[in-house]
């Protein structure tokens, strides 16, 4: 910027340097009221999927299903908030009288939060209700979905596989929906293309079975309290000797990454 010109209010840069500053006091703001709202929320669950799943689904009961069995393990329930699968899953939780967490997101066109949250939040930026999604979960459990399930189960792979998190379970509910995408990864992605490490297809877990489901969850989180104390993955990345990085941040040649670690989210 030239230091003899004034800045012109009615100039469009102007005005879209002085929206971007006030948007930095919005985003922190969303920081700062989910970290006090669910800092002490416990161990608790992520569940995603579809906002267009029906009451009658079998998807539907099975997260209710999942939800209820999960408080009864002591654990809390986390969801998007919305219709479907969120709906569900909040409410399995709320009927079983545990904590469920709707982080609501501000969308013009839809997203209605359902009735069923006792600790409800919105966000208007999709980045910052992500992290509270990580940061506050020991698990991510995805049921069927479209982009926005996509979207969240592939990028907490890549949290971990990169090390930015320490090592969730990550569940898959629905064989006949998840497979051919696993199946996709292996051919495609690891075989053809060599784009992914064959451990990477080890980062999630596919079942139709809530029982299982549920108790992959409880014995990670044992592990995870007994391992409290030793490495975090972060920890083993920091300490091994230097290696290459790809363009998008995968680790080549990184050393394996412990299967738990004692701290929750992002480090």
């Amino acid at each position: 910027m030239n230091g003899n010109r004034r800045p012109d209010p009615s100039d469009i840069s102007y005005r879209t340097a002085a929206e971007e500053t006030w948007r930095l006091f919005r985003i922190m703001a969303e920081f700062v009221e989910g970290f006090e709202a669910l800092s002490n929320l416990g161990p608790a669950v992520s569940v995603f999927g579809s906002a267009r799943t029906l009451p009658d689904s079998p998807y539907y009961q099975q997260a209710v299903k999942l939800s209820a069995a999960l408080v009864k393990s002591g654990f809390g329930v986390i969801t998007g908030g919305g219709p479907g699968i969120m709906e569900a899953a909040n409410r399995g939780a709320s009927e079983a009288g545990g904590t469920s967490v709707g982080l609501n997101i501000w969308l013009p066109l839809e997203q209605q939060a359902n009735p069923f949250q006792n600790v409800s939040l919105e966000f208007h930026y999709f980045f910052v209700r992500k992290v509270m999604f990580v940061k506050y979960a020991i698990a991510f459990v995805c049921f069927p979905g479209g982009f926005g399930t996509m979207d969240e189960f592939f990028e907490s792979m890549t949290l971990v596989q990169t090390g930015k998190i320490r090592t969730m379970k990550i569940l898959l509910i629905g064989r006949e929906f998840w497979e051919p995408l696993a199946a996709w990864m292996k051919s495609c992605v690891l075989e053809r293309h060599k784009a992914i490490s064959p451990n990477d297809l080890d980062l999630f877990h596919i079942t139709d079975d809530i029982d299982d489901a549920v108790s992959v969850i409880a014995r990670h989180y044992e592990q995870d309290k007994t391992l409290a104390g030793q490495p975090t993955a972060r920890d083993e990345l920091l300490m091994a000797p230097p290696v290459r990085t790809t363009a998008e941040g995968t680790l080549i040649g990184r050393r394996p990454i412990p299967s738990a670690a004692p701290t929750r989210g992002y480090q």
